[in-house]
């Protein structure tokens, strides 16, 4: 079979050159959601993880307060926050006693509309009048103190005030978290902007904020100390494809019932590598939208060696998300120069609006841009808007192979057809590591 890449819902098939050795090609078929999704949260419910169940965490009298991520996330919050609720009022609480929040962490704030989407009809008709969307600006946060690595934690009052704290998210896999999923329900979906920044800014460079590594990510470990200074008791996380389906459900203890969302995933979508690759051709499918296609060039930086090339696939047909990061790539600070602006507060005027992840992305962009030859293939950005990401700009898979092959007409190879959802693992000493194994590179 030829080697591909899986770009805008079609296969393209391209050889590669005599003096490219292929370390890997492997692919990551679509996983199928479960049949029955509402089943699947009730399993979980019923069976947690390192936890009693929410029916007996709860008490008459308490005041609970429900988080849920925003509509950037597919997370099925519709279908979790009525069977969540119908269990608190078997418990003795009634929807009264029960308050609904959007923990958009630093992302704008929906509209009412767009929060009854989120939650639905049903969760929202139950919570009128006590269902609210996080604001990280209002002056009504309140610090609940530090970690142990002195990042201020500053989370929405209600959080703070309620006697049970229960949040609905997502676990798959991060660049930086190494897992997305569990604490960040709080950290950074509640905190307040400046206790994200504070969070965000000076740990996103760390060499064990990667993804597929939890003990000894500074970034993970600090997430960890803010969910558990906030008072989160129980989480249920999804596994969810990338048609929006549930794969699976895990509940129960935020910490435990992480760790074995975040094992299940790493058993989907890790791809061995026998060593760093000189030259890897990624493809942005299945996440070929907006900023999500930036996924597979960062998850492809942590598997080819400095200096190395990068052939990033990605169709770019709704460009406009990524215009602004564009813009700034084009100026000609560093990465570490922009990075030491953000830690100072000094964010470029017309980033400010924009989430504190999105900004991120220019530093890891500036960075990728001068550790590797990147070449984009693409067909909904100009040549010119290529090259103000200081990336050489190619019309087709073919074309960018010749660009690459010309000055290194000998190289290890990897192949990501579907770099989107995959993460890549190294093994000896170099790459990604999970479960302890603190990467020294």
């Amino acid at each position: 079979m030829g080697n591909y890449v899986n770009y805008d819902g079609k296969r393209k098939d391209f050889p590669i050159p005599k003096g490219w050795n292929l370390i890997s090609s492997e692919d990551k078929p679509p996983v199928p959601g479960v049949t029955d999704p509402i089943q699947e949260i009730r399993r979980a419910l019923d069976h947690p993880i390192g936890s009693h169940k929410i029916e007996d965490l709860a008490r008459p009298g308490m005041e609970v307060v429900l988080l849920f991520d925003d509509l950037q996330r597919p997370t099925p919050a519709y279908l979790a926050l009525p069977e969540i609720m119908n269990r608190l009022n078997r418990a003795g609480i009634p929807d009264g006693r029960i308050a609904g929040i959007c923990a958009l962490g630093t992302h704008p704030i929906p509209s009412l509309e767009q929060l009854e989407t989120k939650v639905g009809k049903e969760a929202f008709s139950r919570l009128t009048g006590r269902l609210f969307s996080h604001d990280p600006h209002s002056s009504d946060n309140v610090i609940i103190g530090k970690t142990h690595r002195g990042t201020l934690v500053e989370i929405n009052s209600c959080v703070a005030s309620s006697d049970l704290i229960i949040g609905v998210g997502e676990c798959m896999p991060h660049p930086i978290a190494g897992y997305g999923g569990g604490y960040k329900i709080i950290m950074p979906g509640v905190c307040s902007y400046r206790s994200v920044a504070d969070h965000h800014f000076h740990w996103m460079r760390h060499r064990n904020s990667r993804v597929n590594l939890l003990d000894g990510n500074h970034f993970f470990e600090d997430i960890l100390d803010a969910g558990r200074l906030s008072g989160l008791a129980f989480k249920l996380d999804f596994i969810i494809n990338e048609k929006r389906e549930v794969i699976r459900a895990f509940a129960g203890d935020p910490t435990a019932e992480h760790r074995e969302a975040s094992n299940y995933a790493a058993s989907l979508y890790t791809i061995p590598l026998s060593k760093l690759a000189d030259v890897t051709i990624t493809s942005a499918y299945p996440l070929e939208i907006g900023v999500q296609a930036t996924k597979a060039l960062v998850m492809a930086g942590f598997c080819t060696r400095s200096g190395g090339a990068i052939i990033w696939v990605a169709p770019q047909k709704q460009a406009g998300p990524i215009m602004p990061l564009i813009k700034e790539m084009a100026s000609p600070e560093s990465a570490g120069d922009f990075h030491r602006r953000l830690i100072l507060g000094d964010v470029p005027e017309h980033l400010r609006t924009f989430g504190i992840s999105y900004i991120m992305q220019v530093v890891y962009f500036k960075e990728v841009a001068e550790k590797f030859n990147i070449v984009h293939v693409t067909e909904g950005l100009s040549a010119e808007q290529v090259g103000m990401m200081k990336f050489a700009y190619s019309p087709s898979i073919q074309d960018a192979i010749d660009q690459v092959y010309k000055k290194m007409p000998k190289a290890d190879v990897a192949i990501f057809p579907s770099g989107g959802n995959i993460i890549p693992e190294i093994g000896g000493d170099e790459g990604t590591r999970r479960d302890g194994d603190v990467v020294e590179n």
